[in-house]
């Protein structure tokens, strides 16, 4: 399975291309990806994007590449991931360098959330996010997550989790 496209008020959800994969080296060439595995040299960061796209094949469900639709710039990676070895699917993301403080990840959080409850079929979905990383908790709390235990993660260590309203409890907010 491919992933779908999406749209949202200012973004659209689509599938990653090999086009996105020289902002996703420099993204993780860089200090901004720390609390996702980062910094990476080329060949890790090709094969962990290799992996993004595979995701969909093998569980049919992953991350989407972002782009402002205005503009058509590759703002980032957001969506679903469920790697071996992790608890339960996480809503995970990441932002290239200067699209942060405009609201994108909240957006496309609350668009991969929404496809996530009524198109995949999940009844609940968490974030791992690294105590340290205070945007990241930031936004789960935008999202209406809360702290709800913590995990250690294969690859970046200690992470706490973060749940995220059910479908039901959306429903009740008028959220979803």
């Amino acid at each position: 399975m491919q992933a779908p496209t999406i749209h949202t008020p200012r973004l659209t959800l689509r599938p990653l291309t090999a086009e996105d994969f020289p902002a996703v080296r420099d993204f993780y060439a860089s200090e901004r990806s720390h609390f996702v595995g980062g910094p990476k040299d080329a060949v890790q960061a090709w094969r962990h994007f290799a992996m993004e796209i595979g995701h969909w094949a093998l569980k049919g469900f992953g991350r989407w590449g972002v782009e402002v639709t205005e503009t058509g710039e590759f703002a980032g990676i957001i969506g679903l991931f469920a790697p071996e070895g992790y608890p339960e699917p996480e809503l995970g993301w990441d932002l290239m360098e200067g699209f942060d403080g405009k609201g994108y990840a909240t957006e496309a959080a609350e668009a991969a959330r929404h496809w996530a409850y009524t198109v995949g079929g999940f009844t609940t979905i968490m974030s791992l996010i690294d105590p340290e990383n205070t945007a990241s908790r930031k936004l789960a709390e935008r999202l209406g997550a809360v702290k709800d235990g913590e995990f250690e993660h294969s690859i970046v260590g200690h992470t706490e989790i973060w749940r995220h309203p059910s479908p039901e409890a959306l429903k009740a907010e008028g959220a979803a």
